[in-house]
């Protein structure tokens, strides 16, 4: 069996509107590091990973402040929506990345993330004919709400889908090209393979891997920073 490469995605063209503030959400400064450069130090310094694309917006200012110096980092514009962005990303690794390979892809403002899940993401997808993706059980009751009806959802089959997200190359990008063809906009990569008929695999990953949301996100960012300070060492970097 011929040994598959992996390349890493990084959709980073988004605005942020959610949070409100001037400048989007992944260069927003905590502990002395923007939210971006704790999601691309955990992926640059993985060693398994040939590239890592930064899909970046075609108005972004912000970039070219960061100071990454990696063979491994290419940057290209984004799209309107996620996937478009993703779709971008994809189209850069044409010529790079056999229809075998695995893709990676990650929340740009997911700066938690253990080098350990995605070991376990690999170590579980590695024989798998498509991929799949981390995700962690929902504890809490969760309630539909449908023109002021309440319905209560059974927990036990509900999963927060988290990333990184992984799956071959020829898969995801012949299902990211479907479904912006039919104007399906999926919301991940995961439901893009779900809409071209295939089923991923979810792998429980660690709950802490949070995505940096609203400004209340931050707050909670602050503290798993401050429990876990080899990512804000400068000497990491």
């Amino acid at each position: 069996m011929k040994v598959s490469n992996y390349f890493v995605i990084v959709p980073a063209a988004g605005l942020g509107n959610r949070m409100k503030t001037d400048l989007p959400k992944q260069y927003i400064s905590i502990k002395g590091k923007k939210i971006l450069e704790y999601t691309l130090t955990t992926l640059l310094t993985y060693p398994q990973f040939k590239k890592c694309v930064v899909v970046i917006n075609e108005k972004d200012t912000y970039w070219s402040d960061l100071q990454f110096n990696s063979s491994h980092l290419l940057t290209v514009l984004g799209g309107e929506e996620r996937c478009h962005s993703v779709f971008n990303g994809l189209m850069a690794l044409k010529t790079i990345a056999k229809k075998n390979d695995w893709i990676l892809v990650h929340d740009a403002a997911r700066p938690l993330l253990h080098q350990s899940d995605i070991d376990k993401l690999i170590m579980h997808l590695k024989d798998h004919p498509v991929g799949g993706l981390l995700g962690h059980p929902i504890k809490n009751t969760i309630k539909q709400l449908d023109t002021q009806r309440f319905e209560t959802l059974d927990r036990e089959k509900l999963w927060a889908a988290l990333t990184p997200q992984m799956f071959r190359y020829h898969w995801l990008v012949n299902a990211m090209g479907s479904a912006i063809k039919k104007n399906q906009l999926p919301t991940d990569e995961a439901n893009a393979i779900e809409l071209f008929g295939e089923r991923p695999k979810m792998i429980e990953g660690r709950k802490d891997n949070i995505k940096v949301t609203d400004k209340e996100d931050l707050n909670l960012l602050d503290y798993y920073l401050s429990i876990r300070p080899d990512l804000y060492d400068p000497q990491v970097l």
